[in-house]
């Protein structure tokens, strides 16, 4: 067994990954991070919905023994870090975790408090909330740290409709699909030079020594590297989803009309891996078109790809000929959070990190701190993502209570206060605003 400082290590299963797949045991030992902000508030309420539908499911023969693990905040208070190194390690070592949000800093400020996010000049006491125990220097996100250090190459963002939430969109109840993320590459990758650094500076003059190009002086620097490696991993796993769920089409996304040798190269690396590995399951559009007269086969997978700003329009026009898309980092971050808005909010989006052993799920909203501690907002992000953690599992009967559950909370009207508020503004006078926790109890309720 693994020693740890400040980690505490249940009794239960750990997990294993053994010949390509997890061995889960009945009793799994997760890791779970609290958040920062209304991590205070929505966590609690995860858990508590995910035993309530794991006793209903089996019967006590399974449980989950919940690891507390520790960041931002709690990583200041347990280890004097936001990002502890021994937190990554436990995550490794356990495989699976589950996590609220994390705060990050936007601004230039040198300092940030994790109580209430606000960004100032000094150490010390906040200027704003006046706690002395939560400011910290200015760090880069604690979400993409995770992401590189465990080489968690797929963000994962089912997005769907739940009758009941009120839409802008016409089209929202044929929303279905599933967005594969590249997680490690990109302009995420945090190559960032600020303007009249000696980094920049010096990229700027290779260019034109080297290429005869010129780039203004006063321009900050960011590179985009998006590798073949990066690019198969995360068409692979796209690609390997379709197949299991037995869905119609994988659509690579990308802006290879602007950026041939980055993002064209990330669709030209994706269709040779489909060819490679998976040419008995796929058929190319090309190849639907040139050789089979637009008929496709029963059973493949259509394999296609779409410039970016186009699918920002057909998801909303026609989003049923759609049902998994791949994506290098930064046109994935916009389509994500497009998508969920044609279908209500970040309060119903789900999302994950995984590798091909270890999986962090995730919130996917931010740590709202003005909330924190006031039992209000929609834990339905969080919750949605410990279904996605428990379809990993393969405890699939659990999680399909949950979303069950919530199905009927949000048909009843039964909801917190932003679905509430959406709801009314349709029109719909039989709402009953719930608190964050009333919201959890409503779902254990309609299992």
């Amino acid at each position: 067994m693994a020693q740890f400082k400040a980690v505490k290590i249940p009794a239960g299963d750990l997990i294993e990954y053994r010949d390509g797949r997890l061995v889960v045991g009945d009793n799994p030992i997760i890791g779970v991070l609290r958040g920062d902000g209304i991590g205070l508030d929505i966590t609690p309420v995860m858990r508590n919905v995910v035993d309530g539908a794991v006793q209903r499911a089996y019967g006590g023969n399974r449980s989950i023994s919940w690891c507390p693990l520790y960041a931002g905040l709690e990583g200041l208070h347990h280890y004097g870090s936001e990002f502890p190194d021994e937190t990554v390690e436990a995550i490794r070592h356990l495989r699976i975790a589950i996590k609220g949000p994390f705060t990050t800093p936007v601004g230039e400020e040198t300092h940030v408090c994790l109580h209430c996010a606000h960004q100032q000049y000094h150490p010390g006491v906040c200027d704003k909330c006046g706690r002395d125990d939560g400011v910290t220097e200015r760090f880069r996100s604690i979400n993409v740290r995770f992401r590189q250090h465990l080489e968690l190459y797929a963000c994962v963002r089912p997005v769907r409709y739940f009758e009941g939430v009120p839409s802008p969109n016409k089209y929202a109840d044929k929303v279905n699909f599933v967005i594969f993320r590249e997680n490690t590459e990109d302009v995420y990758a945090g190559y960032d030079f600020e303007q009249g650094s000696e980094m920049a500076q010096a990229i700027i003059d290779l260019i034109r020594e080297r290429d005869g190009r010129s780039i203004r002086s006063d321009s900050g620097i960011g590179i985009k590297p998006i590798s073949t490696s990066g690019t198969r991993n995360i068409v692979r796993k796209a690609l390997n989803w379709a197949r299991d769920q037995q869905l119609p089409s994988v659509t690579l996304v990308h802006k290879g009309n602007i950026m041939k040798f980055t993002e064209g190269s990330f669709a030209k690396w994706g269709y040779e891996l489909a060819a490679e590995e998976f040419g008995e399951d796929t058929v190319s559009e090309k190849r639907l078109w040139d050789e089979l007269g637009g008929r496709m086969p029963d059973g493949k997978i259509l394999v296609k790809d779409r410039i970016a700003d186009s699918v920002f329009q057909q998801i909303q026009t026609r989003p049923d000929e759609y049902s998994v898309f791949a994506l290098p980092n930064l046109n994935g971050d916009y389509l994500s959070d497009a998508a969920i808005a044609l279908v209500g909010g970040l309060g119903l989006g789900p999302g994950a990190n995984m590798s091909d052993d270890l999986a962090l799920f995730e919130a996917t909203h931010g740590t709202a701190p003005k909330y924190t501690g006031m039992d209000k907002v929609n834990p339905g992000s969080l919750i949605l993502s410990a279904v996605m953690m428990l379809n990993h599992l393969q405890w699939g009967e659990a999680a399909d209570l949950i979303t069950g559950g919530m199905e009927q909370a949000i048909l009843d009207g039964h909801v917190t206060y932003d679905l509430a508020r959406l709801m009314r503004r349709e029109g719909r006078e039989d709402v009953t605003e719930l608190s964050c926790s009333g919201f959890g109890q409503a779902i254990l309720e309609r299992m």
